[in-house]
């Protein structure tokens, strides 16, 4: 008898879930995103939120958590309840970057992951009143010259690329950090330095105004708007940045409603509007499933242990995930 009533019990549990998950969503589901309303970040989870919802069958509401680096928002998420209606935005650096600079609460380990769905583009920039045309010509003279060049960047991933090319090449780069992206490339426009590496929201201004001038793409693909200019890689220099915007829920959300979102996600990053969108604001519009994203940001978080060592920062033990 007594078995009987745990047979009973446990089918009771088994059918509660599976009715639980067949009914998902029943309500608005909230996306966290860990950067405040405005910028790149916010403005894609917004765009993205129009498309998810459709496909999720829920409204879906986007809540801003900044602070920390970019880290507060994931620390949020992994604390609410893994129930599909708090999901959130976990960028490659809050998995892979900034967890050796800072003692977060969390791990990959504390995520489900739904998937990414864009890559940042990321372009090498110089003053336009420098003679150099190419990355070599770049690199040549601060190969040749008695002082170093310098490059503007708020921190990482930008500042490894440099180091990276300053180890390939031989070039004098030395770094000075500024507090934001756009404070670097106005560095780079009034010639307190002579490059940095950023974003097309924050270049494309001063590109158009003929401040800057932009040698290269610096992510894995050209930049869709300027075909003509090549990436690093073709440069010559096997250097790239990578740095993803993906979506994941809580540890231990039900299999069938993160299968849900999963799908919906995936729907949503092939929408035709979405990708132009994307695209116009420099994001690469890239699908990876929920577990190739999880995979991305475990192994990127032991990848970049050695590159980060080069920028002479500060880093805090190194905690393995596996």
């Amino acid at each position: 008898m007594k078995i009987l009533s745990i047979l009973l019990c446990c089918a009771s549990v088994a059918f509660g879930t599976q009715a639980y998950a067949s009914q998902y969503p029943e309500k608005e589901v909230q996306v966290v995103v860990n950067y405040g309303a405005g910028g790149v970040t916010d403005v894609a989870t917004r765009l993205l939120a129009k498309s998810f919802e459709k496909h999720l069958g829920a409204p879906v509401v986007v809540v801003n958590r900044p602070g920390g680096q970019a880290t507060l928002g994931p620390a949020f998420l992994s604390r609410q309840k893994p129930d599909g209606y708090t999901v959130g935005i976990i960028t490659y650096s809050a998995i892979a970057i900034t967890p050796h600079l800072l003692e977060v609460p969390y791990t990959v380990k504390d995520f489900d992951f739904i998937g990414g769905f864009g890559r940042y583009r990321y372009g090498l920039a110089i003053n336009a009143d420098l003679p150099y045309k190419s990355v070599k010509e770049f690199v040549e003279a601060a190969k040749a010259s008695d002082k170093p060049f310098f490059f503007g960047v708020p921190g990482a991933p930008n500042n490894i690329a440099f180091f990276e090319l300053a180890n390939l090449s031989g070039a004098k780069l030395e770094q000075v950090l500024y507090k934001s992206g756009s404070e670097s490339v106005g560095a780079v426009a009034s010639n307190q330095v002579h490059a940095t590496i950023q974003t097309p929201s924050e270049i494309t201004p001063f590109v158009q105004s003929g401040k800057v001038r932009l040698l290269a793409s610096v992510s894995p693909d050209r930049w869709h708007d300027l075909p003509d200019m090549p990436t690093m890689n073709e440069a010559g220099y096997n250097i790239q940045i990578e740095s993803w915007l993906g979506l994941a829920a809580p540890a231990g959300t039900p299999h069938n409603v993160l299968n849900h979102l999963e799908k919906a996600l995936e729907a949503a990053a092939n929408d035709p509007d979405l990708i132009e969108k994307l695209n116009n604001m420099g994001i690469d519009p890239v699908w990876l499933s929920g577990d190739g994203y999880a995979k991305k940001l475990a192994d990127g978080y032991k990848e970049m242990r050695p590159l980060l060592e080069q920028t002479g920062q500060p880093l805090i033990e190194f905690k393995p995930v596996d």
